[in-house]
């Protein structure tokens, strides 16, 4: 095939050739995509050392593309790279120096160093969320008859902090819930006056996968909140929230997507209530 010609070409193409790539080329994909600014000035042994895969591969899944090697394929990334925001290392690094080494000996250390990493994460949410999907967001919500909530693992917090908003905001919601096997069931009433608001990680729980396929093979909209443009959910989502996870150390926060979930409940509260500054009901009295 002809070697993509720019970066928004490559990343269309990757997209396009995504299901039908290998598990390390996949991998290899999710990084690219992920990290644009980070392929851009890390050499090919340092990449293949995040993801785990070898450098080799990098070169194959290069010239698979068309092009020579990775070094072609890299310089489309630095290109872009002039006028790129900050990545999300580089966002940490610099947040490590604004903020100097207090905290950073023992126990204090994975503290500080979760902080930055979600300063960071939630920096660059703000960077590449739109105004204007926040608002098409609420729209779905608003008009959506019903809105069915699918969220496991990790994802679970999320989906029930807005199990908790919709409700106190008076809109219909039901939870898919995995206990007693009954999500899959349960999401076959759902019709296309509803809206399905998905959310998952990798590593994607198989369930809510499945039933994002099945929802959205009925053309029902679905609203979703994923860590990658090649997420399993995006290719059936109405609107997909792209918010990227990086690697730590032990675990993955959660800072950014559920920031990103509050959002989405307030701009849905503006709307029902035609109000600049929403308020949601209180269950109880002071």
């Amino acid at each position: 095939m002809e070697a993509p010609k720019d970066y928004e070409e490559l990343i269309r193409v990757i997209h396009e050739r995504y299901d039908s790539m290998s598990k390390s080329y996949q991998r290899i994909a999710i990084y690219l995509t992920q990290n644009p600014n980070d392929t851009a000035v890390k050499t090919v042994n340092a990449i293949g050392e995040i993801c785990g895969v070898h450098a080799s591969n990098f070169v194959r899944f290069a010239q698979a593309l068309g092009y020579t090697g990775f070094k072609e394929l890299q310089t489309l990334f630095q290109k872009r790279l002039s006028t790129a925001a900050p990545g999300f290392e580089a966002r940490v690094r610099a947040l490590e120096d604004e903020l100097g080494g207090h905290g950073s000996e023992g126990a204090g250390a994975f503290l500080r160093d979760l902080v930055l990493r979600d300063i960071a994460s939630l920096q660059h949410l703000l960077d590449n969320t739109t105004a204007e999907a926040i608002l098409k967001a609420a729209e779905m919500m608003d008009k959506a008859h019903t809105i069915y909530l699918l969220g496991q693992l990790r994802s679970a917090p999320i989906v029930d902090l807005v199990r908790y908003v919709l409700t106190m905001l008076g809109k219909k919601t039901v939870l898919l819930d995995a206990s007693g096997g009954l999500a899959t069931h349960m999401a076959a009433v759902i019709d296309r006056a509803d809206l399905l608001f998905a959310v998952s990680f990798r590593f994607y729980a198989t369930e809510v996968v499945n039933v994002v396929e099945k929802v959205g093979a009925r053309g029902i909209p679905i609203l979703a909140i994923s860590d990658s443009t090649l997420s399993p959910l995006a290719k059936n989502a109405t609107l997909l929230f792209s918010v990227p996870e990086h690697e730590y150390t032990f675990s993955r926060s959660l800072a950014a997507p559920m920031c990103l979930a509050q959002a989405l409940m307030v701009a849905l509260a503006a709307k029902l209530q035609k109000a600049d500054n929403p308020r949601i009901p209180t269950v109880t009295q002071p």
